[in-house]
């Protein structure tokens, strides 16, 4: 068995944990517990692609010629919004941009395993492709379509973007950047989302290199949205002030974002995504 199934096949037994009670319209595997029973009939919806196809009614369709699947009250999937920084930051150090498609590609994974409706954007693209999809039968498919995205062009911020574009009919909205926006465009952003009854995490990725950089000497620093270069001299006092000035700006971030009521995690790209999420986001609370 190869590495991705095996790692795959244990994301399949974590599931994501919501609070909130604005649920899905749609059959899932989850119960709300407050609809009543499971075997308590509501009414029907148009058969999606995703959707098991032995909750078809016949009956109905006989009648119809269209495929309708019957909804029960309390077994209710979940609507996942995952918006995924494609910007020029977020690609310019290469173990950085894979270990971020990895956390995407997985936290997908994880959402479709469970039966739950997955929006995936790649925010910052002028021309994003997002992928729609619900259902177990669509998980490996989508995990491996995030691992091989690529964007090559010069971007458009994050949060300005996903600020025109967020969805109101997800229950939860998970973003992956590396939030080195300024804060008050990323405020803004988090206050829409709280605003619309969302649960929100942010995952904050960042390099080691970009952490604890270990530069000495002359080095020319490259703007990566400009291509604009400028000589500086790195001394350990500059080191340090720019280290002071990240860690100020990421407990800035983790503030806001608890603000808001949302969660906030720092992954740094030596940090395995296995560990991540099979550890650190169940003590967390953010899957079970």
């Amino acid at each position: 068995m190869n590495h991705h199934q095996t790692y795959l096949n244990r994301l399949q037994k974590l599931k994501i944990n919501v609070k909130t009670k604005k649920r899905g319209i749609h059959k899932g595997l989850r119960r709300s517990g407050k609809f009543g029973s499971s075997l308590e009939f509501s009414d029907f919806r148009q058969y999606q692609p995703g959707d098991d196809v032995r909750q078809i009614d016949w009956n109905v369709y006989g009648r119809t010629q269209k495929y309708y699947i019957k909804r029960y009250l309390d077994e209710q999937d979940i609507s996942v919004a995952i918006y995924f920084d494609v910007s020029s930051s977020m690609r310019f150090i290469p173990s950085k941009w894979e270990m971020a498609k990895t956390l995407a590609a997985s936290l997908g994974y994880v959402v479709l395993a469970g039966e739950d409706r997955l929006a995936f954007m790649p925010a910052g693209s002028r021309s994003p492709r997002p992928i729609h999809r619900k259902g177990a039968v669509n998980s490996r498919g989508v995990f491996l379509e995030i691992l091989q995205l690529e964007e090559t062009e010069k971007l458009d911020d994050f949060s300005n973007q996903l600020y025109n574009t967020v969805s109101k009919t997800q229950q939860l909205t998970i973003m992956i950047s590396d939030g080195l926006e300024p804060l008050e465009r990323i405020e803004a952003l988090l206050r829409k989302i709280a605003s619309l009854k969302q649960e929100f995490w942010f995952f904050q990725v960042l390099s080691r290199e970009e952490l604890s950089p270990g530069y000495e000497g002359d080095v020319r620093l490259i703007d990566i949205e400009t291509d604009s270069g400028v000589n500086i001299s790195m001394h350990p006092s500059l080191l340090r002030d720019y280290e002071k000035r990240l860690a100020e700006h990421n407990k800035n971030l983790e503030m806001i974002c608890r603000r808001y009521g949302g969660a906030y995690i720092l992954a740094a790209d030596d940090e395995p995504v296995e560990t991540l999420l099979l550890h650190k986001l169940p003590r967390l609370g953010l899957l079970k």
